[in-house]
């Protein structure tokens, strides 16, 4: 997938969340700064888990799996 589509897939996900679902964007950027510091990102994917971090850092229930946040 290019990065245009990435980030406009990405913008459409974000938007269609329910206000109540989503992480504040304190907490959602506090999430992706601790993600960008691990190893296991690569090209905005967690390697571990195979998530996009970017989506899963955005809903206020979401963890990450392995702890970090």
């Amino acid at each position: 997938m290019s990065e245009e589509r990435f980030k406009k897939e990405l913008a459409d996900y974000l938007d269609s969340l329910e206000e109540e679902e989503k992480a504040s964007g304190q907490l959602y950027e506090e999430r992706l700064s601790v993600c960008k510091q691990c190893d296991y990102l690569n090209a905005g994917m967690c390697k571990a888990c195979g998530c996009y971090v970017e989506m899963r850092a955005a809903m206020k229930a979401r963890i990450c799996p392995y702890g970090k946040w």
